[in-house]
């Protein structure tokens, strides 16, 4: 037995409402008259919506930002090594470093300051450095005496194509640059950052004096506006501190005095600070009149 259909019951006011509607509909549509269809923003469908509309782009600054240092807190050097010995309580005093950020006053994609140095008070003592020279000539010597760790040719090369990269620095003697060229090691050191190259200093005729060059040197280079170099080490007195940074201001700001003729560059804000240890701005003295005694300084 089939079920009945059922037939939903429609009064007849809902049925003259629901034709009053339709004609309206058609009526309009073919007059080419537009419905007014609204949302629930209230705004109709031929309103100019924000959303619409471009966005306006922020102009973009010319220069990195830059905070006014009038009213921030400046820290002497001793004060601010003090504070910087309590985050690192309990650690080796070799372990550790001070680290030193120069902040510019500089506009964006600009020439960058780019170098090396090398501190008087060495900082990084275990860098390991490759020479690439004849092996069993002077030059393989004296680099072996600067205290080079690698040295040589064909076996070098041959040692770097099989991954066996065993340094963190490589310089070229100007005599094995033809050699090391056509022994295509730039897809391999280039990504790294080690590829000796004639524009960076590193393809040299006095591969000894390169070398102790690069033993404790440091290199430092503009990201953002900012120089960033490790300045000591935890153990290091006030005094070793402080000349190491006077060392490294008077290099950066020769650095700034070479490309002043292309750019502008300003030095805005120094700050200390270490591995743990949060940043303390330096105002450009040694000691305030409630630093400690440098002595209690130079032990942890």
């Amino acid at each position: 037995m089939s079920t009945p259909l059922l037939v939903p019951r429609v009064s007849l006011q809902h049925l003259r409402t629901s034709v009053q509607l339709n004609a309206h509909f058609f009526a309009l549509r073919s007059a080419n008259l537009r419905i007014p269809v609204r949302y629930a923003s209230g705004k109709s469908i031929g309103d100019k919506r924000e959303r619409d509309q471009p966005k306006k782009k922020k102009k973009a600054r010319a220069e990195f930002r830059q905070y006014d240092l009038k009213n921030a807190e400046q820290f002497s050097l001793c004060d601010a090594m003090r504070y910087i010995q309590a985050f690192e309580v309990g650690r080796p005093p070799n372990s550790p470093k001070y680290d030193l950020a120069v902040r510019l006053r500089t506009i964006k994609n600009a020439p960058t300051v780019r170098n090396r140095l090398r501190l008087p008070h060495a900082v990084n003592t275990s860098i390991r450095i490759c020479v690439f020279c004849p092996p069993d000539s002077k030059h393989a010597e004296a680099a072996k005496k600067a205290g080079a760790s690698v040295v040589g040719e064909e076996t070098v090369f041959d040692a770097i194509k099989d991954g066996r990269i065993e340094f963190d620095r490589c310089i070229c003697h100007l005599e094995s640059a033809g050699k090391m060229n056509k022994a295509g090691l730039g897809r391999i050191l280039g990504p790294r950052g080690l590829m000796p190259s004639a524009k960076f200093g590193t393809i040299v005729k006095d591969v000894g004096a390169s070398v102790k060059g690069l033993v404790g040197g440091s290199e430092y280079r503009e990201r953002n506006g900012v120089l960033r170099m490790a300045i000591g080490q935890l153990g290091f007195t006030p005094e070793e501190v402080q000349t190491n940074i006077k060392a490294f201001m008077a290099e950066v700001k020769r650095d700034i005095a070479l490309l002043s003729d292309r750019v502008n560059k300003e030095l805005h804000e120094v700050v200390l600070s270490s591995t743990n240890a949060p940043g303390f701005t330096l105002n450009g003295d040694f000691r305030s009149p409630d630093s400690p005694p440098t002595r209690d300084l130079s032990v942890l």
